[in-house]
C-alpha cells in the first residue's frame, strides 16, 4: 500500500485527502479512489488535466503513483491568462493617451 494525497481547490473551497492506496495504481484511479468527486458534483475525473506538485503530467492513466506524492487536480481557466494581459496593456495604452 502506498500513502498520497489528493487535492483540489475549487472556486470557493479546497480540500486535502489523505489516501492509501495499492502499489502501481496510476494516477488518474487514484485520484478516482480518494471519493473526492462526491464533494464536487461538477468535478469531471476522467477528462480533468491531472498533476503531482505543482507540475502537470501527460499520461495521467500511466503514471503509477508513488508514496508520499500530491496529486493535484486542475479545473479549466476560465480566462486564458495571454488575454488578460493584452488587455491590461491595451487599458494601460489608452488610460497613458488620455493623460497625455
Amino acid at each position: 500500500m502506498v500513502e498520497i494525497e489528493v487535492v483540489y481547490a475549487a472556486v470557493d473551497r479546497q480540500v486535502l485527502l489523505a489516501v492509501t492506496v495499492p502499489e502501481g495504481t496510476g494516477l488518474r484511479a487514484a485520484a478516482q479512489a480518494s471519493g473526492i468527486a462526491a464533494q464536487f458534483p461538477e468535478l469531471n475525473l476522467a477528462d480533468c488535466p491531472l498533476g503531482i506538485f505543482g507540475k502537470v503530467v501527460a499520461d495521467a492513466e500511466l503514471r503509477v503513483v508513488q508514496a508520499g506524492d500530491r496529486i493535484e487536480i486542475y479545473r479549466p481557466l476560465l480566462v486564458d491568462p495571454k488575454e488578460v494581459r493584452r488587455l491590461r496593456a491595451a487599458k494601460a495604452a489608452l488610460a497613458k493617451q488620455r493623460n497625455s
